[in-house]
């Protein structure tokens, strides 16, 4: 059967396909420790299930993990022999994990991309046919004292049979040495990825990376560095700078100089316009498909000016505990993206967003064929690597059905918000304000927020929300731009987009004091990054935290801080 035959087949059979997953986790997990201690007794059903496994987050199953890290081999979580460990990116809420990966795991993975493959073939039918340019980075793994092998989960798939298999294939539809991929070497990966994209920039249909974010910092790695890349496409060379062997082979075998097509490129990028650039240097570009809904929707304009304009699909909704579902209407416009779950990856339950914490009843939650229209929900799993009944953390709202299936738009990550009292402002909340306050303040002087994060500061009486933005001109007219009396403006905005709550307490109460812009240099953000990388993080799944209580982050940021802004003046409120 077709994939897409099979995708259809699901979505007409969503409670179907649900109660065969369980029953199928429950069975082939049925003796283990954890299980057993919830005294499930063999049970598959879902009465069982639900009224016997409590709902749990990563805090609850903590022991069990570093049992499983220690080298202890037993079936706890799951029967399944355990390949290896995976580390979550653990930037979204600033908590890194480890998870298990079991065998068939990545079976499903598999399935995943393939579904994905064939839905792009279906909506692509019209384009042309060429080369994907996808930037992709590996990480170095590392073992538990007991020796099991730690992997980001990008680095997982590119490094098992899986894909290995396949590398051949892969060599003929992507720009990118597979030898690039594996390099742990951020530089030298980046370069040799873009030096084979520039290379063959006539046959590149697509640009791709995980997240918008790796997109962008592409595109500005090619600003600083385009001399060289040009440089070398001219003589037919590898800069020296890279020293991985293996690189240097795939290249050299690619490389012929080509002086035409180095002129072109200098021309380009050295014109001092780098509006349109995607557009200009690879003229064949149909799409770009990263994921840019939630967090990384902060870079869509960025992105848009880039590229001209150019569709960018975001396709795929997963993490390192579940692969979820995926956009089945790739080109709608990205505030419309919707994600369809596929109902065979894993069961999955929702939780009502206003199901009060304390009242909660494991019971209580929804399985996936009884959502309602305009709800909110956060998402729970159960796979077949252990995990059961767990709180991914991700908040999603039904907005539509694909036959029988539930059409989910993310929302935000339920556990990162700013509190000082009553109030509670989410992610979502909180990316809302900084658009509306850049909208109306910013782009009209020609200037962007590049990248922002936030903070709770209770040192002071009372407390107040602190906001480090880092700015970026879009062109080098700014007429009319006072600095401190325009982002003065934007607190007020930032505070008058907040709800009701938060105006109360800050209005009436006074428990929260006046909120604060820091602006930081440019380049911060970055040495954020590096930072998150030299403590273990991947490159290629980093996402900027939103919300920041690391005392090492604040102090990366305050010393950054080159000016900093008050709200003139209470936001609106009446009782």
């Amino acid at each position: 059967m077709e994939m897409w035959e099979l995708m259809e087949e699901m979505t007409n059979n969503i409670d179907g396909e649900q109660e065969k997953v369980l029953a199928d986790i429950l069975s082939l997990n049925a003796h283990t420790e954890y299980l057993q201690r919830h005294g499930l007794a063999g049970n598959t059903d879902r009465e069982s299930f639900k009224t016997r496994l409590p709902v749990v987050s990563y805090e609850d199953i903590r022991p069990d993990i570093q049992r499983i890290a220690g080298g202890d081999r037993s079936p706890i979580l799951s029967a399944l022999p355990l390949s290896h460990l995976l580390c979550s990116s653990g930037t979204s809420g600033g908590e890194k994990k480890l998870l298990p990966l079991v065998e068939g795991d990545l079976d499903r993975v598999e399935m995943f991309w393939r579904v994905m493959d064939s839905l792009m073939n279906w909506h692509g039918s019209g384009l042309k046919q060429g080369k994907t340019l996808k930037f992709i980075h590996v990480r170095k793994e590392c073992e538990t004292g007991a020796g099991i092998a730690v992997r980001y989960l990008l680095t997982s798939w590119y490094k098992s049979g899986h894909f290995l298999s396949k590398h051949h294939h892969y060599s003929t539809t992507h720009t990118s040495p597979v030898a690039s991929i594996h390099c742990t070497d951020t530089f030298q990966s980046t370069y040799s990825q873009l030096l084979a994209g520039l290379a063959d920039r006539l046959s590149v249909v697509q640009l791709s990376a995980t997240f918008a974010l790796g997109l962008l910092q592409a595109i500005r790695f090619l600003e600083r560095h385009y001399l060289d890349l040009a440089m070398d496409i001219e003589k037919g060379t590898v800069d020296p700078r890279i020293t991985d062997k293996d690189i240097r082979a795939a290249l050299e075998t690619r490389l012929t100089p080509d002086p035409e097509n180095a002129t072109h490129i200098r021309k380009e990028c050295g014109c001092g316009q780098w509006k349109g650039i995607i557009r200009r240097i690879w003229p064949n570009a149909q799409y770009l498909e990263a994921v840019a809904t939630g967090s990384m929707s902060l870079y869509v304009p960025v992105l848009e000016f880039y590229s001209d304009g150019l569709p960018l699909v975001s396709l795929a909704y997963a993490s390192s505990e579940c692969f979820f579902g995926i956009n089945l209407n790739p080109f709608c416009k990205l505030e419309d993206v919707t994600y369809t779950i596929i109902p065979n990856l894993a069961y999955f339950e929702f939780l009502p967003v206003e199901s009060p914490e304390n009242c909660l009843q494991p019971a209580e939650l929804v399985n996936l064929a009884d959502v309602q229209m305009g709800k909110e929900y956060e998402i729970v799993v159960t796979t077949y690597s252990g995990l059961y009944r767990y709180r991914v953390g991700d908040i999603l709202r039904v907005v539509s059905f694909y036959n029988k299936a539930p059409q989910f738009k993310f929302v935000c990550r339920g556990n990162v918000v700013l509190s000082i009292d009553i109030e509670k402002t989410s992610e979502a909340d909180l990316q809302n304000a900084v658009a509306a306050a850049e909208a109306a303040h910013l782009i009209p002087h020609n200037t962007r927020v590049a990248e922002f994060t936030s903070y709770a500061d209770t040192s002071t009486t009372p407390g107040h929300y602190v906001i480090y933005w880092e700015l970026s001109r879009t062109t080098d007219q700014t007429e009319g731009f006072s600095a401190d009396y325009l982002i003065g403006q934007c607190c007020l905005a930032i505070e008058e987009s907040f709800d009701a709550t938060y105006k109360e307490v800050r209005v009436y109460d006074r428990s929260i004091g006046p909120l604060e812009i820091k602006v930081v240099k440019n380049g911060t953000f970055d040495r954020l990054m590096d930072f998150a990388v030299s403590n273990g993080a991947s490159v290629a799944q980093y996402k900027p935290p939103r919300c920041v209580k690391s005392d090492s982050l604040l102090q990366i940021l305050d010393a950054a801080v080159v000016s900093a802004h008050f709200s003139p003046r209470p936001p609106s409120w009446s009782k």
